[in-house]
């Protein structure tokens, strides 16, 4: 009963947080000065400028998920089931981009390919204004999201290969070598997984807004955006931003069909320790080489270009003087947003792998629904629902901010939980439960324990991402409480090169700090992390 009423009401809590928000926002878009209405969905069809828009967000989220998985997809072969050199730590290397505010590395190449970037103190005027040209546009917004998302399928691909049974492809080189091995089993095995990320990747693009604007490309989550914060046109705004649920509910409800039930949890096959790795031999340098010149330009580039537009010593003091208040209120924010996610997700996970209620289904599919819509679409629901005088307790705090990050970011922590407590024999807490243990005491002296690997990762994964986000925190943060990503982004409409540069820098290594205190402390040091 205990177990049941819980689990309920974490439920009850996701659906307040996450899917009332943009019910609330959806019913207010039909009704316009109390009257049932559909006048801002007929300006948006007949709108020319909005399908050109949707034109632009369907191409630049097509190329970037086309450019991910066809490079992603090799890299997590290489360093899931290979004996690269390094591989481990090229893993983490090319995961950097994607924990940092997504328009941090717009400005580092801007920083380096623009008119006044680095770039035009060595080869001059000329050729910087072609690069500018092609940075801000299409091209550039496409490679920058590219560096940005190239992870997800490098990282999925690598989760999916342990799922292969080894067996198999013991199986198979009996008869061919690894490369028929490859096309012939392990990739038909993990496509389910491939196309999860190539989903992930257009989800997540789609409803990218910050690089866009950064980079002057008009698409449809700049529209909303726009809308709401610089013109407070609710109608017109809700209008854009349906659209964008639209296709994420198609999508995923397409894969809720036709995938699910193949990469649902993903384990490691049992009784295996180790993968079978593929020698690489002659081929190791080589491969090496592009892997090492790929994460150098895309990684090493954009942060070194950061630190030395940055300047001196004197750019970090005049930075954390004018941001420092910004910088305590997202690590502040950042860390309760990640505690509580971590909670929640944890039970949410523990609801959806024990399927305690007849509805965990739909609890899951809320939560990666809510995850891969666009922040602004979470961020105006939130105005619509909260911002009112008998919620003004919570909207006109920080509160809100909070709520927005467990309404975006629960599917991250719950689907690590569910990954974790997979690995628990479910018969551990079935035996307290016959020594008489309560749902509680097995919750807290045996699951949670056993799960402290899977809590740590949830924290760390909920960290990075809420102190990162800007798009939910841009649109509902209360006056004097903006977090140090929404400091940034409106301090490049008059700051200098050098502030914004060294504000760009503190905000990566506070993302990275605590992720590299825990990889030191665990022991995962260099001589694991490049063997």
């Amino acid at each position: 009963m205990a177990r049941r009423l819980f689990l309920t009401l974490i439920a009850i809590l996701i659906v307040v947080t996450g899917a009332a928000p943009v019910c609330s926002m959806l019913v207010k878009s039909l009704f316009v000065g109390g009257r049932f209405s559909l006048s801002s969905y007929a300006g948006l069809l007949t709108s020319v400028r909005h399908w050109t828009l949707m034109g632009h967000s369907l191409a630049l989220s097509s190329l970037v998920m086309a450019l991910t998985v066809v490079v992603g997809v090799p890299l997590g072969i290489l360093f899931g089931k290979t004996d690269l050199p390094f591989r481990r730590f090229f893993a983490v290397l090319f995961l950097v981009p994607l924990v940092i505010p997504p328009y941090i590395v717009a400005v580092s190449w801007f920083d380096l390919l623009g008119t006044e970037g680095l770039l035009a103190h060595l080869a001059g005027g000329s050729v910087t204004r072609v690069t500018s040209c092609l940075l801000f546009g299409f091209p550039g917004c496409a490679g920058v999201l590219f560096s940005i998302f190239l992870p997800i399928p490098m990282l999925l691909t690598m989760v999916f290969l342990r799922t292969v049974d080894p067996g198999l492809e013991e199986a198979g080189r009996l008869v061919t070598g690894w490369r028929g091995v490859l096309k012939g089993i392990t990739i038909p095995l993990i496509m389910p997984g491939v196309l999860l990320s190539a989903m992930l990747v257009f989800l997540l693009s789609l409803g990218e807004f910050s690089v866009p604007s950064y980079l002057r490309y008009d698409v449809f989550p700049v529209e909303s955006f726009t809308q709401f914060s610089a013109f407070y046109d609710f109608e017109a705004a809700t209008a854009a931003a349906v659209p964008l649920a639209a296709v994420t509910l198609v999508l995923l409800l397409v894969e809720s069909a036709f995938l699910r039930n193949k990469t649902y949890s993903p384990r490691p096959s049992p009784g295996v320790e180790r993968l079978p790795s593929i020698p690489l031999g002659a081929w190791r340098p080589w491969l090496l080489a592009p892997v090492a010149l790929l994460g150098f330009v895309i990684v090493v580039v954009p942060v070194a270009v950061l630190v030395v537009q940055a300047g001196g010593v004197g750019s970090f003091v005049e930075a954390l003087d004018r941001a420092g208040g910004s910088l305590s209120r997202s690590l502040a924010y950042a860390v309760a947003g990640a505690t509580l996610l971590t909670i929640m997700g944890f039970f949410a996970g523990y609801l959806i792998r024990t399927r305690a209620l007849k509805y965990w289904r739909t609890v899951d599919s809320l939560t990666i629904f809510l995850f891969a819509l666009p922040g602004t679409v979470v961020g105006i629901g939130l105005v619509s629902l909260w911002n009112t005088p008998w919620t003004n307790l919570v909207y006109g705090t920080p509160a809100i901010v909070i709520v927005g990050y467990l309404a975006k970011y629960t599917a991250i922590t719950s689907r690590i939980s569910v990954t974790q407590l997979a690995r628990i024999p479910a018969s551990m807490e079935e035996a307290a439960q016959v020594a008489g243990a309560g749902w509680f005491r097995r919750m807290g002296f045996i699951v949670a324990p056993m799960a402290r690997r899977g809590l740590l990762a949830s924290w760390l994964a909920a960290y990075v991402f809420t102190l990162r986000d800007t798009a939910i925190t841009m649109l509902v943060y209360p006056a004097g409480h903006e977090t140090l990503p929404v400091r940034i982004f409106t301090l490049m409409a008059n700051g200098t090169p050098e502030l914004i540069a060294a504000l760009c820098t503190i905000m990566i290594v506070a993302t990275l700090l605590p992720a590299g205190i825990v990889w030191v402390v665990r022991g995962i040091g260099t001589g694991e992390a490049i063997g």
